[in-house]
């Protein structure tokens, strides 16, 4: 049998074809355009998805079997607001996670209903990509579109509906909306009632690897695959990595450099720290996991490689960095605001002790080394809940940098380990796909099958002590010019 795995991307779809022994057949990719309409907001259509998403699966499947395509799942970007009126229409471009125009919704939930409160009702405080903030600034700032909603769903779970015209979601996805329960996997009627929004406007809660529907007969037809292909639910695209690289159970660590960055650590107990930095979610594997997101990783690199120095060489432009941990130059990776762990989207980007020795490279470098660093302040608030992570995977556009897993590696002081497959969240939807079908029996089961780890970045104690200085040089340059902001 075939199995589908969509990544529903920022800036493309990535469609993955996988057989039932788990090895990759054909992946496609398909771009379509990202919109900036003021400084801060990020929005996407809807229509683009599914359209360029239709395109790819066709393409995808060509050559193929067609009838042995058995199930379609999603790894989709999170947080995104997709809302839908009586007629199914898209009411306005889906804001998205990157977005950062809730300043003033993310305070109001914070600080007048209360970090504590948010905490209770969803294991979260609020963050300016969330989907509940982006409702309340609806409400606030287009209340002729909010009284036309009927339907809310994140940017995947639009997919899943014009694919099956299932009105579903997952619990993982759902996790980062602050409108679920996390610890009891449903909708908070706290939140609902917060937000102005009822229990019937929003979709309908799955686990990742459960059925949701098959496909409908038109939606088949155009494709040429059968009505009876399963449609299963899916799982926000961190989670769908972690499931790409095995980062399931309990005590698995995943580093994701993709246009975020992100630190995933699973865990089969429910957890929250006290400060709230980190986020608790619930994980596609059935249990919980905790994550630290940036929300600028990848996207440095290909911000600072094509709009600024012009060029898409990204690997030619890394060959002459050789002196690590000897940098004077420092990165703050913050060009769309920062979630984890400083939760302030009025943050940006900045280059910090430049001189007249300083070369193209050493700036490079402080892109790559400042990322790092980002992603070291969530593993700091992990250590400091006493988890001990020796050791993590590693996916993302950014992975495929042999330099940058090196940096991860000395800079986090953790084993990276390389993995066969670095597809991470669309890999992980054709797995939760497999599940869905009844292939293997759990999510744990096929990533222990499928998984396999082909090389490890070990850290070097001399490159770890000189890392170790500069990042508590780099922790101090938030707090210093925060108030810049």
């Amino acid at each position: 049998m075939l199995y589908i795995g969509v990544d529903l991307g920022t800036s493309a779809v990535k469609l993955l074809l996988m057989d039932e022994a788990g090895d990759i057949k054909n992946i496609v990719s398909k771009e379509y355009p990202l919109f900036f309409p003021h400084p801060g907001w990020s929005e996407q259509n809807p229509e683009d998805w599914f359209e360029k998403s239709m395109e790819g699966i066709k393409e995808l499947t060509e050559g193929f079997d067609r009838s042995k395509v058995a199930g379609i799942s999603f790894g989709g970007q999170m947080h995104g607001l997709v809302a839908l009126d009586k007629d199914d229409q898209v009411i306005r471009p889906a804001i998205l996670w990157n977005d950062g125009r809730t300043g003033e919704e993310t305070d109001y939930l914070n600080n007048v209903i209360g970090k504590d409160k948010l905490s209770q009702y969803t294991a979260n405080i609020a963050f300016a990509g969330f989907t509940a903030p982006k409702i309340l600034w609806m409400k606030k700032h287009e209340p002729e579109n909010f009284a036309k909603i009927v339907k809310i769903m994140l940017p995947k779970d639009y997919l899943a509906y014009k694919l099956s015209g299932s009105f579903c979601t997952d619990v993982s996805d759902a996790s980062g909306m602050l409108l679920m329960d996390v610890k009891n996997r449903c909708w908070s009627k706290e939140m609902m009632d917060i937000c102005g929004i009822t229990e019937e406007m929003l979709p309908k809660l799955y686990e990742s690897y459960e059925v949701v529907g098959t496909l409908k007969e038109d939606v088949a037809g155009a494709l040429g695959l059968s009505a009876d292909v399963k449609v299963i639910a899916g799982a926000g695209d961190n989670a769908a990595a972690a499931v790409g690289t095995g980062t399931v159970g309990d005590g698995m660590c995943n580093i994701s450099l993709g246009t975020s960055g992100t630190i995933f650590i699973s865990s089969e107990k429910f957890g929250v720290d006290e400060n709230n930095a980190l986020h608790s979610f619930a994980h596609a594997d059935g249990n919980y996991h905790l994550m630290g997101c940036m929300l600028s990783a990848a996207s440095c690199n290909k911000w600072w490689m094509e709009d600024i120095l012009k060029t898409k060489e990204f690997a030619k432009e890394q060959e002459g960095i050789t002196k690590l941990g000897e940098n004077n130059v420092f990165y703050l990776p913050y060009l769309m605001g920062e979630r984890s762990p400083h939760n302030n989207p009025d943050a940006r980007a900045m280059f910090i002790g430049m001189s007249m020795d300083t070369r193209r490279e050493d700036m490079t470098q402080a892109v790559l080394e400042g990322v790092a660093f980002g992603l070291r302040d969530s593993l700091e608030v992990a250590r400091s809940l006493g988890i001990q992570i020796e050791r993590t995977k590693i996916c993302g556009g950014g992975a495929k940098s042999p330099l940058w897993k090196k940096i991860i590696a000395n800079v986090m002081n953790l084993k990276v380990d390389v993995i066969e497959s670095e597809e991470g969240p669309a890999l992980g939807g054709a797995m939760l796909a497999a599940v869905g079908c009844g292939e293997y029996p759990d999510v744990k089961t096929i990533a222990e099958k499928i998984v396999k780890v082909v090389d490890t970045v070990e850290p070097e104690e001399e490159l770890v002590r000189k890392y170790e200085e500069k990042y508590q040089k780099f922790r101090k340059i938030y707090p210093t010019v925060k108030c810049l902001y």
